[in-house]
């Protein structure tokens, strides 16, 4: 009691020196305006005498990773399933997936009294953590109450992620204690769960959700519509850079220019896909300063203007349309693997049996990387000045294109099976 009092004072704290960053964001980036509160525990009341699985994901990511587990745990269990997020993105995602038939919100913070209050008004029998949502007071008072938390597609990058675990281990070692079960994506992440404090007996390597929500058949769902929304022509060839983030843009575009000069590449088009929304209008000005012909996505999604055809860059401004971007695709890059950003999820990509080029910071998902490697179902470029030939020869050698996608594919294919795994721990703990 006396440790949730200290972190009640530490969050209260960094509440207040954050606050200014709130507001920042709320006004010039349209972030953190809703779920207020939610957030301070004023979560939707569960008014059932049904059993109850909350499940938290933190943004879009890990809420398309819950697909096939929510799925499942519906054939499995007569219950109620509750998803919270923390981002809008998230919480957006949630409502289009689940909004209907489930209960949104978003995840309170941390105090005591939120964490109280929210578990009162949801009353879970079990709660599933995405990937790495640990916190303090949430797994004391779920183990105070004997309500089993585990954590599904468990991984703790890296990059940040561990070291700045590491520094305050005995800190965070109590909370990752109190957990029920960890899945880890593979034995790496195991190995760190295991260092920062998850008994070695409640660790459990299951594999990546990832895999098992890849689609690895076409056509993709609205892929149709959009290729006539774009007004592409047959001859026309598409590159896509997915996930991209900040100084990547640059130069990407920088090897479209290279590429568009190459008399074999005629009817090459670019799409720009930033990873995060806050960064759309500044794309759309880089390119615009780059005095390429574009139009962005939103704009003909809403009606507000229709693709001609000449264009020769599209931005993708819009959330949830990524993989049908990557179903037209004839080559794909997966982004913030240029610079130091640990990487993007490049397995939507390989799925679909496209060649699919990234980075050499792909940290984040190392387990994968190291899958695709063997399979030789990816190409890993070096350098930034690697790009333009990467890309041209996946474009113009067909053979070769069409090998690394088949292998891509077939490494997603013998991948799966997390949700199944993950399944099976929950009727274990919930006693079914």
């Amino acid at each position: 009691m006396i440790i949730s009092v200290l972190f009640d004072i530490i969050y209260s704290i960094a509440l207040v020196v954050f606050l200014p960053m709130l507001f920042y964001r709320g006004i010039k980036q349209g972030r953190y305006r809703r779920g207020w509160g939610h957030r301070f525990g004023f979560v939707p009341v569960r008014n059932s005498s049904r059993r109850c699985i909350w499940i938290h994901a933190v943004s879009m990511g890990e809420v398309n990773a819950t697909q096939t587990v929510i799925e499942q745990l519906k054939h499995s269990f007569e219950c109620d399933i509750v998803i919270s997020t923390t981002t809008d993105t998230g919480y957006d995602r949630a409502l289009h997936l689940y909004g209907r038939d489930h209960m949104v919100f978003f995840y309170p913070f941390d105090f005591s009294w939120s964490v109280k209050r929210a578990l009162k008004r949801i009353k879970p029998n079990i709660c599933i953590l995405m990937e790495l949502e640990v916190w303090h007071n949430f797994t004391y008072y779920t183990w105070k109450n004997s309500i089993p938390t585990i954590v599904a597609n468990g991984r703790i990058s890296s990059g940040k992620g561990f070291p700045r675990y590491k520094r305050i281990a005995w800190l965070v070692r109590p909370m990752f204690g109190r957990l029920d079960r960890v899945l880890a994506q593979d034995q790496e992440y195991a190995e760190r769960f295991s260092y920062l404090g998850v008994p070695n007996n409640k660790i459990i390597t299951a594999g990546s959700l990832k895999y098992d929500t890849a689609q690895t058949e076409l056509p993709v769902v609205g892929q149709e519509d959009m290729a006539k929304a774009l007004n592409l022509a047959q001859s026309d060839r598409l590159w896509v850079a997915g996930s991209t983030g900040p100084g990547e843009e640059e130069a990407i575009l920088s090897t479209y220019r290279t590429l568009i000069n190459e008399p074999e590449l005629t009817g090459l088009k670019l799409v720009i896909v930033p990873r995060k929304p806050e960064r759309f209008d500044d794309v759309a000005r880089l390119i615009e300063a780059e005095a390429f012909k574009f139009i962005r996505y939103s704009q003909i999604k809403t009606g507000q203007t229709q693709a001609s055809g000449e264009e020769q860059v599209i931005l993708g401004d819009t959330m949830g349309d990524l993989r049908k971007f990557y179903a037209l695709a004839h080559s794909i890059f997966v982004g913030r693997s240029l610079t130091a950003m640990g990487g993007s999820d490049m397995i939507e990509a390989v799925a679909l049996a496209k060649p699919t080029i990234v980075g050499p910071y792909t940290e984040n998902f190392s387990d994968s990387m190291a899958k695709l490697r063997a399979g030789k179902g990816i190409i890993e470029i070096t350098r930034v000045d690697e790009l333009p030939e990467s890309v041209k020869s996946t474009l113009l050698d067909s053979n070769r294109a069409q090998d690394l996608a088949r292998c891509g594919r077939q490494v997603v294919i013998e991948s799966k099976g997390a949700t199944a795994r993950t399944i099976q721990i929950v009727k274990d703990l919930l006693k079914v």
